[in-house]
């Protein structure tokens, strides 16, 4: 299996494997603990007024991945509270990291006059690389971006369960090639920025 590039983590299939056996030696049953702990980790991080809070929660996953070979050996008691410990870590460092500027995800949703006449030049020039790096892609990976952001609430919801079923892919599945893909997107994003700053 190739491997996947998330947040200059490689994720490969064995660590995912040992993770899920960490969660419960029944695959099924362990896949199911996964997904209510992610539910659980986007409920908090939606509490806590994070715009885009499955983001986090990946962040979350990749972080404990990581990790689940160390601890898993000598961890007692429910993994669901070390997932709680990490997603802390990571809401505080998201927290700290909060800059005026506009996040990638949300750039095609904000529009020009929602921002002061000092963050228009800024914004145009993020979207203007946006659209450049969206060109770049091919047009299904495109095309799977725009639609897996265009809703909000239980539409979007309901379109990404659309998404997966129309890719005959599970949700979890989804949600990697989709991390993957924006991961690069943002990469070209901040290169792009960088040559127009040049």
């Amino acid at each position: 299996m190739t491997p996947i590039t998330v947040n200059r983590y490689v994720l490969k299939q064995e660590d995912f494997d040992q993770l899920l056996a960490w969660l419960d030696p029944d695959r099924e049953r362990a896949g199911r603990k996964y997904e209510e702990i992610r539910a659980r980790l986007v409920k908090l991080f939606s509490l806590r007024g994070v715009p885009d809070a499955e983001d986090l929660a990946d962040e979350t996953f990749n972080r404990v991945t990581r990790k689940v070979a160390k601890i898993a050996p000598s961890f007692e008691g429910d993994p669901t509270l070390y997932f709680f410990s990490v997603a802390r870590i990571v809401l505080r460092e998201y927290a700290s990291r909060q800059k005026p500027t506009v996040p990638v995800s949300s750039l095609r949703n904000k529009l020009p006059d929602e921002s002061s006449s000092d963050e228009q030049p800024q914004l145009e020039r993020e979207l203007q690389a946006l659209d450049r790096c969206l060109g770049q892609l091919s047009e299904d990976n495109r095309k799977l971006l725009l639609a897996y952001y265009t809703e909000e609430k239980q539409a979007k919801i309901d379109a990404r369960k659309a998404i997966s079923e129309e890719l005959g892919l599970h949700t979890n599945a989804l949600r990697v090639r989709v991390h993957r893909l924006r991961a690069i997107l943002g990469k070209c994003v901040q290169e792009k920025l960088a040559e127009s700053e040049d």
